[in-house]
């Protein structure tokens, strides 16, 4: 399997809220229909907030699962689609 052209992942473990979302956000905002972006997060409210609020902003939450590493959660975004189509 190739990573050739995937992103690295946007680590905003250092950040609090609302900063999570917007970084988030602006990252979105970059990406095509479909694309996928891996957000790392601190435990507590950016892990909470931030999938909450792609998922009413009508992107797919595709997973948030705990870092091996024990110091977050890792957060998979796919952009909502066309039109701003909300994933069903």
């Amino acid at each position: 399997m190739s990573t050739a052209g995937v992103p690295a992942p946007l680590d905003l473990r250092a950040f609090a809220c609302p900063m999570t979302w917007v970084k988030t956000r602006i990252a979105l905002e970059r990406l095509a229909e479909g694309d996928v972006l891996e957000v790392l997060l601190a435990a507590g409210e950016p892990a909470e907030s931030v999938p909450r609020s792609a998922a009413e902003d009508g992107h797919r939450v595709v997973a948030v699962e705990p870092l091996r590493t024990g110091d977050g959660f890792r957060l998979v975004l796919a952009k909502r689609g066309r039109g701003g189509e909300a994933w069903r």
